[in-house]
């Protein structure tokens, strides 16, 4: 029995194309307590949404996993079955998609969307299904619950179409909700409301939370612990405050750099220069090497092993190799 809620080891998730093998996911560990929030931020591009989708494993017919475990309370899930593993999501994990504009089906209710949520995995039926889906809007903050389930969801605007997906994946009270960009389609006030209503759900119903993410600032403000990726691979991993007030990767630097700072509006942001990596070129060194100002020659050639910094920080970055050897240190 695994002492974690959610326990992924050494994962590899590949896309096969004409083109050639993509590397989207390589070689990625982490693990979830119960009640825990973890923040998973990087770029278009970093891996980050196909780590959540290898842990549901709705990935895309040319995606596969290749390596490495994901043990849910110790059962290792890449070896259920396809039944399995539709017991698995929306009873024990669920997960929010980013677009809830198409997430939804146009030509049939919401009540008749949820409905089918809750009986799928539950064992309510009739009447007593449909009061789990009123109670279930109600839970997520929709005014007038009878009269919205028997609407369509182009009635709706895009943040009610993303409380519906939320009550949709809370249908089993599962122990787990991955939110995949949950607010990147909606406007700013809206995401603020969406993203107070996840953590209140959190506490309410004691459930853990993969938040993926490209917006730091979101992480900052919800998130326990986080891990940031970059080429589909980890390079920086620890509590919140570690991250945002002592990073200690070049590229998580970067991203803090690109942050508006409220208490100066004038100051102008500095970018990260370059372009995302080509995940059908993977380079030999650090992933990051072509866009950092203090590369140097040890990045092209050797991918830097994890560093930890303290019990709270770890981090994938030579920088801190040779801070520690400079500093008579060793590398840990």
């Amino acid at each position: 029995m695994s002492e974690y809620l959610l326990d992924v080891q050494d994962l590899h998730t590949s896309f096969f194309t004409d083109a050639g093998e993509v590397q989207a996911v390589n070689g990625v560990s982490f693990h979830l307590d119960p009640g825990e929030i973890l923040g998973i931020v990087g770029e278009s591009g970093s891996g980050k949404s196909v780590t959540a989708y290898s842990i549901m494993q709705i990935l895309a017919d040319t995606g596969r996993i290749v390596g490495g475990r994901i043990l849910y309370k110790g059962d290792d899930l890449s070896k259920f079955s396809e039944k399995q593993m539709q017991k698995f999501r929306g009873k024990s994990c669920s997960i929010i998609f980013q677009d809830p504009m198409t997430s939804l089906n146009p030509v049939f209710t919401i009540g008749s969307q949820l409905k089918e949520a809750v009986v799928l995995h539950t064992d309510k039926r009739g009447k007593e299904a449909d009061e789990r889906v009123i109670e279930l809007l109600e839970l997520v903050g929709i005014n007038e619950p009878q009269k919205r389930v028997k609407q369509y969801p182009f009635e709706h605007s895009g943040g009610m179409r993303q409380r519906v997906m939320i009550a949709m994946a809370l249908a089993c009270e599962p122990d787990i909700l991955i939110a995949d960009e949950p607010t990147t389609a909606l406007d700013v006030t809206i995401q603020a409301q969406i993203l107070e209503l996840i953590q209140e759900l959190q506490l309410k119903l004691g459930m853990a939370v993969i938040l993926v993410t490209h917006d730091l600032g979101v992480i900052a403000s919800m998130c326990d612990n986080v891990v940031v990726m970059y080429g589909g691979r980890i390079c920086e991993r620890g509590t919140a405050s570690e991250i945002f007030y002592h990073p200690k990767h070049e590229y998580t630097k970067g991203l803090l750099r690109s942050i508006p700072n409220v208490n100066n509006m004038k100051e102008r942001l500095v970018p990260i220069a370059g372009t995302p990596i080509n995940m059908l070129n993977l380079p030999k060194g650090c992933s990051f090497c072509a866009r950092c100002d203090n590369a140097m020659k040890i990045c092209l050639d050797r991918v830097p092993e994890e560093l930890e910094i303290n019990e709270n920080h770890k981090a994938s970055c030579w920088m801190n190799v040779k801070q520690a050897f400079e500093e008579g240190g060793a590398a840990v």
